[in-house]
Formats: structure tokens, sequence, C-alpha cells
């Protein structure tokens, strides 16, 4: 059986399928996996063993340009090398009207199936017309377990286990002097949207809680803005602010990590998916729907318009804390 995943987008929702991959390869151990994704997230699905072939895509870059001959060029022969090997099955996780058509684009004239949520279950439901097969998947489950349920519902299996995200990641420290060299924790405190970001007084409090722990910090970024606010930081708490990385180098500083805290953003996500014990600032959005998920201890605090208070997250942190000791 051959079966393509359609989720092209964004960091946190990548993560989020990657528990799918892993039931889909031990329920079926002949089935070979590819994955559709956009092209700054694809280091991550590389983690994941059992994803056969990882096919980026640039559609966020091809849409301000779509009628120019070099990108239509180039999507046609990116379909064309996607039909070429034929798919059993092509899900779309991602439920969104734009990846139901990249489903029918990859299926072409072949005897793929594609498989979705149903209408009531759906993001846009209109994306659900473009389905061979629906799926009945509550909203009201978190978003790792809709996908694990959507896969297992189509191919038809069951769900015994825990979500197991199937990866693991190293940071070649040759390659990456300004690492620590002893035990450190990772501090997220950049987002996309200001309602997302939490007091920097309250992030000196728990930069303070880990050094007094002996901990060596490293506080990431990911844009401009993003690189300032960790300069700010490091330079009041005498943190490591690293070089602009890739997800895979990311997600190698992470899983060496001794404990993370970080908001509602992919990187964080990323850290409870590799096992770290992490906490979760959510300010701008509900937990409910999107928890840390992972094998390692997690918290999830606030919610949309509620940031937490520095004592929850102190006393989360506490708890993270006694979690690398035991």
């Amino acid at each position: 059986m051959r079966v393509l995943v359609v989720k092209t987008t964004s960091m946190g929702d990548v993560v989020h399928t990657l528990p799918a991959v892993s039931d889909m390869a031990q329920a079926i151990p002949q089935i070979q996996i590819d994955w559709l994704i956009e092209e700054p997230f694809a280091g991550i699905v590389r983690l994941h063993p059992k994803v056969a072939q990882v096919i980026p895509i640039q559609f966020r870059k091809w849409r301000k340009r779509f009628w120019a001959a070099d990108v239509r060029s180039t999507i046609k022969m990116r379909l064309d090398a996607l039909r070429a090997q034929p798919y059993d099955w092509i899900i779309d996780f991602q439920g969104l009207l734009k990846s139901a058509l990249f489903a029918r684009s990859v299926k072409g004239k072949s005897s793929a199936l594609i498989a979705g949520y149903d209408q009531a279950s759906i993001r846009e439901p209109f994306a659900a017309w473009f389905y061979d097969r629906k799926a009945a998947v509550s909203r009201a489950l978190p978003a790792v377990e809709r996908n694990r349920k959507l896969a297992a519902q189509h191919l038809a299996y069951s769900l015994d286990d825990s979500p197991n995200f199937g990866i693991k990641a190293q940071l070649n420290l040759q390659l990456h002097p300004w690492c620590p060299n002893s035990a450190y924790a990772v501090l997220i405190p950049a987002a996309s949207r200001v309602e997302k970001l939490w007091p920097e007084e309250y992030w000196m409090a728990v930069a303070e809680r880990l050094k007094s722990e002996g901990l060596a910090l490293v506080i990431l970024w990911g844009s401009k803005e993003e690189h300032a606010r960790a300069e700010r930081l490091a330079l009041r708490c005498t943190a490591i602010v690293p070089p602009f990385l890739t997800v895979a180098e990311v997600a190698g500083l992470l899983a060496n990590s001794l404990v993370v805290a970080g908001l509602d953003t992919g990187f964080t996500h990323l850290a409870s998916a590799l096992g770290r014990p992490t906490i979760g600032i959510y300010c701008d959005h509900d937990p409910g729907l999107a928890p840390l998920t992972g094998p390692a201890f997690t918290a999830s605090l606030g919610g949309k318009g509620l940031a937490p208070t520095k004592a929850q997250v102190l006393d989360a942190l506490e708890i993270a804390l006694q979690s690398t000791v035991n």
C-alpha cells in the first residue's frame, strides 16, 4: 500500500500529524508513506524514519507569481513526478480547500482514493466535496487525536497505544560551537503576533529559576523582530541567542535540552514531541484543541485572552525540573 499524506502547514500542525504516520506504519507493515509539505517544514518530516519520500512545495511563494512561466513549469514537474508513482490513498489531514485541490491534482486520472474529514468535521466544508472517502471525527478532540482517528478510520485499524511521534534529532556540536557544553534549558518567548506574547518580566523570573539550577539558557527566535526580543532578554539574563537555525537544527537543539518553556508556537510543540519536559504558554488560543503532547511532562497553560500568571508557569516549571531528576 502506498499513501500520500497531505499536510503542508503550519509547523505545529505538521508536528501533530506525526503520530498518525507512526500508527499507519505500525498497523500496516508493508505501507509506504510519502508526505506533501511546504519546504520550510520539510525538515521536521524528514526526522520520521517511516516517511519514505518528502515532497516539498512552495505554494506560499508560488501563489504570488502563479501565472509566471517558471512557476507553472515547476508545479507541472512536481505533479508529473507525483503522478508517476500512483498512490492507493491520498489522505488530506489539512482539511482546507487548497489542500483538497492539491490532493485532487496529485490523483489526476489514477485510481487513488482521496480521503479526508466529512463536512461536519472539517475546517472548510467545501473541501470535503473533493474526497472519495470521508470520515466523521469530532472537532472537539485535540489535534493529535483527530489526525490519528482520521487515518485509522480510513485505513481500518484500531488505536490502542498512546501517540508516538516517532522522531529523533541531534545537533552537531562541531558545527555549532555556540551551543552550551553543559546542561541547558531553551526559552521560546517570540511569536508572530503581539497577542501571543507574555510579559518580559515574567520571562525573567523563569530565567532566574532555571539559572538557579545551574542551567545555561538558550533563547530561540525565527524573525527579525523575534531576534531583537531574544537579544534584549538575553542581555538581561545572560543567555545565548543562536544564529538563524534550520528546522532540523532547532530540533537537535531542543532534543538535547533539559527543559523547554515557550509560547504557543511550532517550536514548543516540537519540543514536547521530542520528549522534552515542556511548558506551553497560551495567551491567544485555547490549549484544549492543540495542547502540548509528548512522552515527557507537559503543561499547556492559559487560553485565548487569558495569559497564565507568573506563578502558574513557575509552579509548572518546578514539576518539569523534578521530572528530569526522576
